[in-house]
């Protein structure tokens, strides 16, 4: 490798000699130390080989006093390039510009993407990092990633986890948003070191009965074949602690956890017109097409207009290379005139369009870990609409987490059995 580089840096040729002392011709130039590489014959009395540049100038007394013919066949390295191109400086120049750009360009963030969000909105979370001062074009040297997560974490109360990670000239910011987040104004109450926490209960968030219930964390308060009403506690998170004589002498809190199986009626209702607007669109359409370099952008034509009914629509390609976001893209909006008719559509239709509703949202059912055992949805149709109402019997999983009460210290217990008992 080091040996092909010093070929290139300094440059070499190819010849070929031909001649009737074409081998007192080689042991001279090798009693001068001139270096030969890939020497091979071609016929008698004639071979191919390989010499520096400034080595085949030093042989011209040795081709007179052997009287040796060279014939040069190929010319390669830097000097033969700078030589080549010495007059085209324009074209040099744009090679290191090139470089040049490369390297800034590649110093520094051009997009932020995040994953993970539901909650909080990629806009927001935008603006929060703009407010900062963390925007694209910024070096990535100036960018701390564990600072910039614990401040995500602390600013919103919903996102339990983040992550942050530069990815080329990307920005990745990964969350994981809290999904038992208590009510604001209750900040410390999903803070296990605080005083005022006080466990979660796994509460249930419809009716039903309970078919199946293993218990992870907490303790049970119903089994298999109870039936349950909305809001009532499935597992406590606070477990009781009994001395010798299996009185309760405290409590420990947990966040109380369960995998809870029930069987609930599910109501589904859906409607669908009987007629439906079908778009005609004209030949006619404005155009325009845009290019953007970081926060300059340039626009080619226009969509203003005077149409009465017209859709919009666009798209935006950014430039990259590699991993490597350019602040560069290009994209076109056109802005289409339609005209509106009224369509009847037939009773098979929106029977189909009825159907296909239903069985979306059944594929989300069972994405949830939802079984439906028995289905009494039908379709009803009337002059202006039809609809698709009825029950499901489904086989779900039930059980939210919610903070729990304080329980009641052991006078009022006291209170209370002494009142019962007073009742009695």
């Amino acid at each position: 490798m080091a040996g092909r580089f010093q070929q290139y840096l300094f440059g070499y040729v190819r010849i070929r000699i031909s001649g009737p002392f074409t081998e007192h011709f080689l042991n001279n130039c090798v009693r001068r130390g001139i270096r030969l590489w890939d020497l091979c014959p071609v016929r008698a009395g004639e071979y191919e080989l390989c010499l520096f540049v400034r080595d085949f100038l030093k042989i011209r007394k040795l081709v007179r006093k052997t009287g040796t013919k060279v014939t040069v066949t190929h010319r390669a390295g830097l000097p033969f390039f700078r030589s080549r191109y010495r007059k085209r400086r324009g074209l040099i120049l744009g090679f290191f510009l090139c470089i040049f750009l490369l390297h800034l360009l590649s110093g520094r963030i051009w997009s932020i993407e995040f994953s993970g969000n539901q909650t909080c909105t990629d806009e927001a979370l935008l603006k929060y990092l703009g407010e900062n001062n963390i925007s694209c074009g910024m070096k990535k040297t100036q960018i701390n990633c564990s600072r910039i997560a614990s401040e995500i974490r602390k600013t919103y109360d919903e996102i339990l986890w983040a992550s942050v990670s530069i990815d080329g000239s990307r920005l990745r910011i990964q969350i994981k948003e809290n999904e038992y987040r208590a009510d604001a104004g209750k900040e410390t109450d999903d803070d296990p070191s605080s005083a005022s926490w006080k466990g979660f209960d796994l509460v249930a968030d419809l009716d039903g009965i309970i078919r199946e219930i293993v218990t992870l964390e907490g303790v049970p308060l119903v089994e298999a074949g109870d039936s349950v009403k909305k809001g009532e506690i499935l597992v406590s998170g606070q477990v009781p602690i009994l001395n010798d004589a299996k009185e309760v002498t405290g409590y420990q809190f947990r966040r109380a956890d369960a995998r809870i199986t029930a069987e609930a009626q599910i109501v589904y209702h859906d409607t669908a017109a009987m007629s439906s607007v079908e778009k005609t669109y004209d030949s006619v359409q404005k155009r325009e097409n845009f290019l953007q370099v970081g926060s300059f952008r340039f626009s080619f034509g226009g969509i203003q207009n005077n149409y009465k009914n017209w859709t919009f629509w666009g798209y935006e390609r950014h430039l990259s290379i590699g991993s490597l976001d350019l602040p560069v893209s290009y994209g076109c909006r056109l802005a289409s005139p339609y005209t509106p008719r009224r369509k009847t559509l037939g009773l098979q239709a929106v029977q189909k369009i009825l159907s296909a509703s239903f069985s979306r949202y059944k594929e989300d059912l069972e994405k949830k870990g939802v079984e439906i055992i028995e289905n009494n949805v039908k379709i009803y149709t009337e002059s202006q609409e039809a609809a698709a109402s009825g029950k499901l019997k489904v086989l779900t999983p039930i059980g939210v987490s919610k903070p729990a009460k304080a329980p009641a210290s052991s006078e009022e217990e006291k209170e209370k059995n002494t009142w019962d008992l007073q009742k009695q």
